[in-house]
């Protein structure tokens, strides 16, 4: 018989979508994949060539389990210049991928009926790994009016005895939704007073557009700073989806708890990749720079075309490479098409382009779109769903 633990999450509805985008294109259907989580362009060559070196030095072999030495220090300066914060290179754990950072964040803070905050719309992995854990996932809604940004009032209803975590994705994934320091402080207040973790998911931290500054959690004083969990990696700025590579900044003990962990698990990130990363972080922030400058010509492109559609409402994302519009109004009229669900489907029918239902993200009758493609693809996804909305 199977775990009742795994009973009781599902497969991930992202990568199920983008599974069935890719197996309909080897059908030989013509399929647009507005779904993807991950960048188009290349990991930068200087960090592919980092990771050839590698290989040709014969780097093929275990690391530490929390990582290099020289990769964990790294990360400590890339923090310093970041958010002028200092951490050891011992409060440092690399981790296959963010995901997996999330996921063992989750097990060494949550004990079961615990229950952990997730403002929704939420990524979707964030409930399933609270469950996991053992834990309750408790959603509250921030309403598109809002920025989707979780407003102070509506954290502290939520907030009871049983309160453990708040999960803090920003930038957010489906919204593009960040934070200023103004915005961050009243939520930090309320974690303190109430004695709350924070994971601060911060993975599209550089990605953020029209001259904004990222603000983390953890630069809002120590006391701040010792409750929060910072997890980023190297997946969705320096384009290295594939080589997975994440990490946590925290307090040494969760450090040291996460690092049991990992320690029984996966052990250390890939060697080749841990060398490729050094360099990803000391020497690619021009092409970084160029790279965001690109994305936010791609979202001023798609938010433009989902404005110009009767019916959808569309937030600016602030950062990350998503946008989540409201399609409720669209639906009216739509033969068979009642939710985003049906939606999505319906346009994965007739348009031949993949997206996320909002329903993935906790966001009855949005969709989620990505714009980590060309404006030429941009524009054809949206030639094409306009054309099938248009036909009904």
């Amino acid at each position: 018989m199977i775990a009742d633990r795994v009973k009781q999450i599902g497969m991930s509805p992202t990568l199920r979508v983008a599974a069935l985008a890719g197996e309909l294109k080897r059908q030989g259907h013509d399929v647009l994949d507005l779904s993807a989580g991950q960048p188009d362009f290349p990991t930068p060559e200087s960090v592919k060539q980092a990771g050839v070196q590698a290989i040709e030095d014969n780097q093929t072999r275990y690391t530490a389990n929390s990582g290099m030495q020289e990769l964990r220090e790294a990360i400590t300066q890339r923090i310093r210049r970041d958010h002028d914060l200092h951490y050891e290179a011992s409060q440092i754990l690399v981790s296959p991928g963010a995901k997996a950072s999330l996921y063992f964040a989750c097990m060494t803070l949550i004990d079961p009926g615990d229950e952990v905050i997730v403002p929704s719309p939420y990524w979707v992995t964030y409930p399933e790994q609270v469950r996991l854990a053992g834990g309750k996932p408790v959603f509250v809604p921030c309403r598109g009016e809002d920025g989707f940004r979780l407003d102070p009032d509506r954290l502290q209803a939520a907030i009871t005895g049983k309160t453990r975590v708040l999960i803090l994705n920003d930038p957010s994934n489906p919204t593009g939704a960040s934070y200023s320091e103004e915005q961050l402080r009243p939520l930090a207040e309320l974690c303190e007073r109430h004695d709350l973790w924070i994971v601060a998911d911060e993975i599209y931290s550089r990605l953020l557009y029209d001259g904004r500054r990222f603000v983390s959690v953890a630069t809002l004083g120590e006391a701040i700073r010792e409750r929060t969990v910072m997890i980023n990696g190297m997946s969705k700025a320096w384009s290295m989806t594939g080589w997975r590579v994440g990490w946590t900044a925290a307090a040494q003990a969760v450090i040291d708890g996460m690092a049991k962990l990992q320690s029984h698990s996966t052990s250390n990130v890939t060697t080749i990749s841990q060398f490729a990363s050094v360099e990803a972080l000391n020497n690619c922030d021009a092409e970084i720079a160029r790279r965001v400058d690109a994305f936010q010509q791609r979202r001023n492109c798609i938010v433009e075309r989902l404005r110009g559609i009767d019916g959808v409402r569309c937030t600016s994302p602030e950062g990350a490479f998503y946008v989540l519009p409201d399609c409720s109004e669209r639906l009216v009229g739509l033969k068979g098409v009642r939710d985003g669900i049906e939606l999505s489907e319906f346009l994965l029918e007739r348009a031949g382009v993949a997206v996320v239902p909002g329903e993935a993200f906790g966001a009855a009758d949005h969709l989620r779109l990505s714009y980590a493609v060309s404006v030429d693809r941009i524009d054809e996804g949206l030639d094409r769903i306009e054309r099938a909305l248009d036909q009904g």
